[in-house]
């Protein structure tokens, strides 16, 4: 393996432009790479070529890519953040934290088990078949091997790369550790030779040269903020690809952007031109690689580009800085008037988009609303202290109805100052947030105009029982300034990106993201429970197996009172039958007659359904612990196998979707999912042998078509919980287990002896009551309220009316 290349400080990790690939997947495929023909229709690259005027400041042609922060474990860094010179935006947040003494990621994807060597920005090659590596980002596999920014991929293991989805499928059936070789063409031109728009593309194609690497794999970390074409089998039809957190005016004087459009008719949208770049900061310690930690994007707007809003030259800077253990970046807006007159201006900063859409085919996120959640939903919170919820489905229905004002606006102008003051506005994945936050030292936004929330897609295109999965953001829109020529509009903001980790979040008041729903008390207590047990023996799935034995333990005394009823159920089971065959056509007469002899002996039916009832909260509470604190995602049944990798989701045995009907094994489609779960089979199984071992045997032929009912409902609701937490499963399992094997043992300690008076039962005697002991109020009470009803006719015995009598 040849050692990794030195990366100057002052060159760290800016990407060498595109080659010149064709406009439709290089530039234009950010707005949606599924259709070519709307590609086509946006051609940025162009447009910025041809609105440069002579004399004014060089604009880079070709978008470029650059790198915050580090993979490298000693870096310090939790984030690995490209972003695109192309809008000068964010293209991809990595999640690289590790695990305190481990080492290992403390957040991967748990969709993927594959080796991961790193995030290339890959486009298609013109000088050979491979793909153009545009960025290589610090401490990743593929930096450590010795890949370079301008190389051309071609093989991997021996299999063929031309396009960027390749990469992925060559390492569909690695895991992470293992070496996989790597073949690449690498330039060797001297500078000299190459162009000056592009450093990295020679002007011989001849002095590619072939290079062999090898490359150890790791996992592959959580790529919170993602491209949807980069979403491999979690990527869904309709969602648009576009970079995060965009830039646009507007407002120029009197022109703005019209409802329903993206920015201001007929002037350049900042969104769709090539920034150029400053000379990034770069930090480096003694043990770790080289890692930008701060960089400036700049574009400056002619006034022929503003001609028709009567505007002058104008120069956007955007500023990024990652501080080093912290998941959040402070960026900086700043529209520089630099014109001879004062101007009118706004702009528009789109939030985050592209979040992960982990488990969004199986989850069930909690909405404190009743149209439900989707994987990504708007949640913002103003200094009234409102916590809102705005779900993707409303904001896809929206779009759908009126799709010339697809947005739903958060609050407009005409609302009062408090509504307007937000505290943060994010959208919201199940264990995972990207939140605008006012600048440091401040409470609330207090300069924006108006937020708007929609969708990233196309309404149309998004599929049926997919619509869970659209792609959804918002928007911020300044209030109008009016800025004097040599002045500037500036705004500060915080960008979180990061887990929903109740420390981390309360501490930039994100708190309220966290929502367990109504059970949150009994959710809160079993997860903190099963954090304190699960951090003393280093296992989360034993943790839930102690969890539920001490529970049921402590139900113990419950569970015996519900076995004697039972018992005493069976003891009466003769004498109900003889009820239900005098009264075999008076339903009214059974149930009266059965009720009598219930009170009769002092029975009470309900009295073995207790234990159930307390068990609902209990179950409930951890299934919303399951779904909410994230400190139980990621966590295995063991260690040595890859099954049942994160007990917060399906232990997905094996994958069946590439054989299995759609109908059963589609993503959102199906009814069971894309892999085999093994659990949900064995809770089904036990659940059917309990009924068959407690349930006291019929005793007429409605009492059998109940308990046939019964089954069926069990065999159903293995349907619909096949998609539950492997963890749930381990609780119904363990659970089922335990009260097998207490019944058993509470029936050896049940009494012999008949626990009603025969006589009693049958209705010849009637229960005495010792003299020596007074009747109490509540006995007077109860027998007041049971009294012996009158015994009703049977109707075939009731004497009919005369109606031949007359009136």
């Amino acid at each position: 393996m040849p050692p990794p290349k030195p990366i100057a400080k002052d060159e760290q990790q800016i990407a060498a432009p595109l080659e010149d690939e064709p406009k439709d997947i290089a530039d234009a495929d950010l707005r949606d790479p599924q259709s070519e023909s709307d590609a086509l229709a946006s051609d940025p690259v162009k447009e910025t070529t041809e609105a440069t005027e002579p004399g004014a400041p060089r604009r880079p042609s070709k978008p470029q890519w650059v790198t915050l922060g580090s993979m490298d474990p000693n870096s310090g860094y939790v984030m690995l953040v490209t972003l695109n010179s192309l809008g000068g935006a964010i293209e991809r947040i990595e999640l690289v934290e590790r695990e305190p003494g481990k080492g290992n990621l403390k957040y991967r994807r748990v969709d993927v088990r594959s080796g991961y060597m790193g995030y290339f920005a890959a486009t298609p090659a013109d000088a050979a078949d491979g793909v153009v590596v545009n960025v290589v980002g610090p401490g990743t596999p593929a930096q450590m091997a010795g890949i370079e920014v301008g190389d051309i991929i071609t093989e991997i293991n021996g299999k063929s790369i031309v396009r960027r989805d390749d990469i992925d499928s060559a390492l569909t059936k690695t895991k992470p550790g293992e070496s996989v070789k790597v073949a690449v063409l690498r330039s060797t031109a001297s500078t000299a030779d190459t162009d000056a728009d592009d450093p990295a593309a020679p002007s011989d194609t001849s002095s590619l040269t072939s290079t062999s690497l090898t490359v150890k794999l790791s996992e592959h970390p959580l790529d919170l903020i993602r491209l949807a074409r980069d979403g491999g089998a979690d990527q869904v039809k309709g969602n648009d690809s576009e970079l995060s957190c965009l830039m646009t005016l507007a407002q120029v004087n009197r022109k703005g952007i019209i409802v329903g459009d993206e920015a201001i008719q007929g002037i350049s949208d900042p969104a769709n031109l090539v920034w150029s770049i400053d000379s990034p900061s770069a930090t480096t310690d003694d043990d770790a690689l080289p890692a930008i930690d701060a960089l400036t994007f700049r574009l400056a707007l002619t006034a022929n580009e503003l001609e028709k809003a009567k505007g002058e030259a104008l120069q956007l800077v955007r500023t990024y800085r990652l501080p080093k253990e912290s998941y959040v970046i402070d960026m900086g807006i700043e529209v520089e008037n630099q014109g001879d007159q004062p101007h009118d201006l706004a702009y528009r900063l789109a939030g985050p988009n592209g979040l992960t859409l982990e488990g969004w085919w199986y989850s069930t996120k909690i909405s404190p609303n009743f149209s439900g959640a989707a994987a990504r939903d708007i949640v913002y919170t103003n200094a009234a202290n409102r916590h809102e919820l705005v779900s993707g489905y409303d904001l896809l229905k929206l779009a759908k109805k009126q799709p010339e004002d697809p947005d739903q606006s958060l609050f407009s102008p005409d609302l009062d100052e408090k509504t307007q003051a937000l505290k943060y506005v994010a959208v919201d994945a199940q264990y995972f947030v990207a939140a605008y936050l006012p600048e440091a030292g401040q409470t609330a936004f207090t300069d924006l105009q108006r937020v708007s929330a929609g969708i990233v897609a196309d309404a149309d295109r998004i599929e049926r029982h997919k619509e869970r999965a659209v792609n959804t953001s918002f928007y911020l829109t300044s209030n109008v300034r009016t800025v004097k020529p040599g002045e500037s509009l500036k705004h500060n903001l915080r960008f979180f990106a990061g887990p929903k980790e109740p420390d981390l979040v309360e501490k930039y008041g994100l708190g309220d993201t966290i929502y367990y729903g109504w059970f949150a008390p009994f959710a809160v207590l079993l997860a903190s429970l099963l954090h304190v047990i699960g951090g003393s023996i280093g296992n989360y799935a034993i943790a839930i197996i102690l969890l539920t034995v001490l529970v049921r333990g402590l139900m113990f005394p419950l569970s015996r009172k519900a076995a004697i009823n039972a018992q005493r159920m069976q003891e009466l089971a003769p004498e109900l039958k003889k009820i239900a065959e005098k009264y075999k056509d008076d339903m009214e007469g059974r149930l009266k007659a059965q009720r009598e002899l219930q009170t009769r002996v002092g029975f009470n039916p309900m009295a073995g359904c207790l234990p159930m009832f307390l068990q609902l909260p209990i179950f409930i509470g951890l299934y919303r612990a399951l779904s909410v604190d994230i400190e139980l995602r990621q966590k295995a049944v063991s260690s040595a196998t890859s099954w049942a990798s994160n007990l917060a989701g399906p232990d997905m045995a094996a994958y069946w979707g590439d054989w299995m009907w759609d109908y059963l094994a589609g993503r959102g489609t199906g009814w069971l999912g894309p892999y085999f779960n093994i659990l949900p089979v064995f809770v089904v199984g036990l659940f059917l042998l309990q009924q068959k071992l407690f349930m006291p045997p019929a005793t007429d032929e409605q009492t059998a078509m109940t308990q046939k009912m019964m089954n069926i409902m069990t065999l159903m609701m293995g349907l619909f919980f096949f998609r539950v937490p492997a963890g749930l499963c381990i609780y119904f399992i363990t659970s089922s287990l335990w009260g097998i094997c207490e019944r058993v043992l509470v029936k050896k300690t049940l009494p012999a002896k008949q626990h009603f008076d025969l006589g009693v039962v049958e209705g010849t005697a009637v229960p005495t009551v010792k003299k020596d002991k007074p009747l109490t109020i509540a006995d007077r009470i109860r027998n007041q309220v049971n009294k012996p009803e009158e015994p009703v006719e049977r109707p075939n015995k009731r004497r009919r009316p005369d109606l031949k009598k007359k009136r």
